[in-house]
């Protein structure tokens, strides 16, 4: 059951691509992807020198997020900080 209704309100889209864009065109590495559950936006984590994820929701103000890593099954609100297994 979800933690929030930004949890109970978002799907999976798969993402387009498996790299972070934003880092590749700067040159960049990143460290982990994270996928935006209302576009399928691919973003770089927070433990990443970009931080494109919480950039795209800066930016967007979509809230949730989900791990773009093999076999990592949870999901992120940034709104409510709220973290879903």
């Amino acid at each position: 059951m979800p933690v929030c209704e930004h949890l109970a309100n978002s799907h999976y889209v798969a993402p387009k691509v498996h790299v972070c864009a934003e880092c590749v065109a700067l040159g960049d590495t990143w460290v982990h992807l994270r996928t935006c559950l209302a576009c399928g936006h691919v973003g770089c984590c927070d433990s990443s020198k970009n931080r494109h994820a919480t950039k795209h929701f800066e930016a967007t103000e979509h809230p949730v997020i989900a791990s773009a890593q093999p076999h990592e099954r949870w999901l992120w609100c940034y709104v409510d900080q709220e973290w879903k297994e």
